[in-house]
């Protein structure tokens, strides 16, 4: 939440640390909310929930477009969710998501997210060999850390990250200045957007509700085989459509949609707890955080060479998942089923990193999508694996 929170609050806000402050606010109580229904009347089952990181990717593509325009996309999005769940629409959608597709979105997202992770990293333009010192050795501590920690311990690998990363920083290149007139300016009167319907930035955040689903499911089904929960169709659709209920909430909020994390198989077996009720007071402690600004404008002051960091290391789990199932689900057998998951990979990295004159070239409606990696990325593993080397 926080790592992923303060990057959205950063890129909407700037400097401003009061209209960040009631950003994060309304992120922490959505996915405390969330957390608590999901638990009761949702799923019932042992996830933990926070920022979708590939409704992240719609907001970095529709970033010029305007907050009122992305939230709206989200908001849509959540709509369709709910939807595809609710109607029993998901059966029909899963011969589409073959193992090679879900293998190919969970790259393309990790990828997707780079440039995010080279801006935080290199955001002090002072230390920047400190800060790319600092990332790669930063980064070796935190797998070490996570090899050798047992129990809850590694279970809050990201937790001490967070807080030794931000001492190592604040020792050696100096502890911000903290504004305490900065929240005075804080307006609470605007706490839901006006909608605005921007075609291209739907169309944007369909693709990425699409992965989202693909997420979800992934979460889901992953914690009910372990766990050998019963009636698992119908904790499934319950589950995806609370989370499109909450992303409609999200959105009409402002604030970027939650998700259940794909990390909680590695949680369950680290802390030997596999019942859902710790999550509830926990729950209950993200809301009570969205009535304390202070607490929340504190975490502002988190370097951004920490939130990089800590953010890569997080796209390389999701990177070891996607390869792991690559060679788990023996996706990959010849030339063809390899050219299905290269040729995506290569488009999202050729859009990610393209000049942002030639981008700016294409017509408004239609730079949410073509200027998205991510949405081509997912367009062409579509093509690919269900026409081009379609098999019967």
């Amino acid at each position: 939440i926080i790592v992923m929170g303060l990057v959205v609050a950063k890129l909407h806000f700037g400097a401003d640390i009061a209209a960040q402050t009631v950003y994060m606010q309304k992120l922490f109580g959505i996915i405390g909310v969330s957390l608590i229904i999901q638990i009761f009347w949702g799923h019932k089952l042992p996830l933990v929930i926070g920022p979708a990181s590939v409704l992240l990717i719609g907001v970095l593509a529709s970033i010029s477009s305007g907050v009122s325009a992305i939230y709206t996309g989200i908001l849509v999005g959540g709509v369709i969710v709910s939807c595809i769940a609710f109607s029993g629409m998901l059966k029909k959608l899963q011969p589409i998501f073959t193992t090679r597709v879900i293998t190919v979105i969970l790259l393309l997202v990790a990828i997707t997210i780079t440039p995010v992770i080279i801006n935080l990293i290199f955001s002090d333009k002072e230390h920047q060999l400190f800060n790319l010192t600092f990332s790669l050795l930063f980064i070796m501590c935190l797998l070490i850390i996570n090899k050798v920690l047992k129990g809850v311990w590694k279970a809050t690998t990201l937790v001490w990250g967070i807080l030794i990363g931000t001492g190592i920083c604040f020792l050696t290149t100096g502890v911000p200045s903290y504004d305490s007139t900065a929240l005075s300016n804080t307006d609470y009167t605007n706490l839901f957007i006006k909608p605005e319907i921007n075609i291209g930035v739907i169309l944007s955040f369909v693709f990425c509700s699409l992965a989202l689903i693909v997420n979800e499911l992934g979460s889901i089904q992953s914690v009910g085989h372990m766990l050998k929960a019963d009636n698992m169709p119908s904790r499934t659709s319950k589950g995806i459509g609370i989370t499109g209920l909450m992303n409609i909430v999200a959105g009409f909020m402002g604030v970027i949609g939650p998700i259940d994390y794909s990390t909680n198989p590695g949680i369950i077996s680290a802390t030997g707890c596999a019942s859902r009720y710790p999550l509830i007071p926990a729950g209950i402690g993200l809301i009570i955080c969205a009535f304390l600004p202070t607490v929340v404008s504190g975490l502002l002051y988190i370097p951004g060479v920490v939130m990089g960091t800590l953010l890569l290391y997080v796209m390389t789990s999701q990177i070891a998942a996607s390869f792991q199932m690559l060679v788990g689900e023996s996706a990959v057998k010849d030339y063809q089923s390899g050219v299905i998951v290269g040729l995506p990979v290569m488009v999202t990295l050729l859009i990610s990193f393209a000049p942002a004159d030639a981008l700016n070239q294409l017509p408004n409606i239609l730079r949410p999508i073509v200027g998205n990696g991510f949405v081509m990325g997912v367009i062409t593993v579509f093509i690919m694996e269900h026409v081009v080397f379609r098999k019967k």
